[in-house]
């Protein structure tokens, strides 16, 4: 008798402790539940910087980019300038004797 008035026991005292745990977790529930919102605050606060973040460096690159090309330009236009030009056809040197 007494081992089944321990199992008894046992299984009161299982009982128990499952209440206990339900009334834990319901007691938690409100701060588990503050906690997921202010990780989605964050979550979109990131996304949000990243996108920012994503948009100045494609225009830092275009920019680049665009600046690369004028310097080019420029500096083909300098080229033509700078290159002696041929000898014009038709004009003859004398020679001094």
């Amino acid at each position: 008798m007494e081992n089944q008035q321990e199992k008894e026991m046992t299984a009161e005292e299982l009982a128990a402790q499952k209440e206990q745990m339900l009334k834990f977790y319901t007691e938690s529930l409100p701060y588990l539940e503050a906690q997921l919102k202010y990780e989605e605050v964050l979550m979109k606060i990131d996304e949000t910087r990243f996108k920012r973040t994503s948009i100045q460096m494609q225009y830092a690159m275009m920019m680049n980019a665009q600046n690369e090309l004028e310097e080019e330009e420029e500096g083909s236009d300098n080229d033509i300038d700078n290159e002696p030009s041929a000898p014009e056809q038709g004009k003859r040197k004398l020679r001094k004797g």
